[in-house]
């Protein structure tokens, strides 16, 4: 009896974790379905799900009229090196409050948590005239800088949780062999926290790469990447859904793609720690 209802658990367990994913991802594969369908059909109503006249032209007429590419490659340089600075400048920050706390170190991250509690909206101007006067403004430059720091409250408080898993002790070990800080960090903690350090780095690469608000006031053309792409695609003219289905894809794709090959590896160090 008792297997019997562990096994019809298991079984609407399975089920709803089936729909809520299927309700999660169905927007995304809407906007799949509806960039292959012509713009009359994107918003036909009754809409059609699967029995539409499929097509690629809205595919070509995105990729006429805008540089894919340039914007695709913009989103890698942006999103890349954002998280690579972040993480260069969390390991040894995340490493000094966990096992060199002082007694203002809980106040300091309480802080640098707060600064994300503020819209960005509120320093948006001071941060254009900057940009503007030192020349930063439509710059991948620019763009590096304000979302590494951005980011980087989220980064620390990560690693920072990662690191206090870490028995001290092995650490007090390397120290004794006369390991320094730097060949502590490099050779001792970096190995231990590769769980928590990857998904600390597909989490922030997924913002990044996400961001709009920064993108889309401090670029125009030569730095845009692929959230002004999408963007582009709103006209005083109305929303052509179709082409912006089609351009949403194009954007989405090789972050989905990121995601799907390392969810194992996400869901890995999200959890590092939690089980004793």
């Amino acid at each position: 009896m008792a297997r019997m209802a562990t096994t019809r658990r298991v079984a609407v367990s399975t089920i709803a974790a089936w729909l809520c994913g299927f309700l999660i991802f169905f927007p995304i594969l809407w906007m799949m379905l509806a960039s292959f369908k012509t713009e009359l059909e994107a918003f036909a109503i009754p809409p059609s799900f699967l029995f539409f006249h499929w097509t690629l032209e809205n595919y070509a007429t995105v990729q006429a009229r805008s540089d894919y590419l340039h914007h695709a490659l913009n989103s890698i340089i942006i999103a890349g090196g954002s998280t690579l600075i972040a993480l260069l400048i969390a390991i040894p920050a995340a490493w000094s409050m966990a096992f060199s706390p002082t007694k203002r170190t809980k106040d300091v991250l309480l802080w640098m948590l707060s600064t994300k509690m503020m819209p960005p909206v509120g320093v948006l101007v001071p941060i254009y005239l900057i940009y503007k006067t030192v020349g930063l403004l439509d710059s991948r430059i620019g763009l590096v800088f304000i979302l590494c720091l951005g980011n980087l409250p989220i980064v620390i408080w990560m690693l920072f949780t990662y690191f206090k898993e870490i028995p001290r002790d092995i650490l007090e070990a390397a120290r004794m062999d006369g390991a320094t800080i730097g060949r502590e960090l490099v050779y001792v903690l970096t190995p231990m926290a590769i769980p928590g350090l990857a998904s600390t780095l597909l989490l922030n690469l997924i913002l990044a790469w996400n961001e709009a608000f920064w993108t889309l006031n401090l670029s125009t053309s030569q730095a845009a990447p692929l959230t002004v792409f999408i963007a582009s695609y709103s006209s005083p003219e109305g929303l052509f859904w179709a082409k912006l289905s089609a351009a949403s894809t194009l954007a989405i794709a090789p972050i989905l793609v990121l995601g799907w090959f390392s969810q194992k590896q996400l869901v890995r160090g999200l959890t590092f720690g939690a089980v004793k």
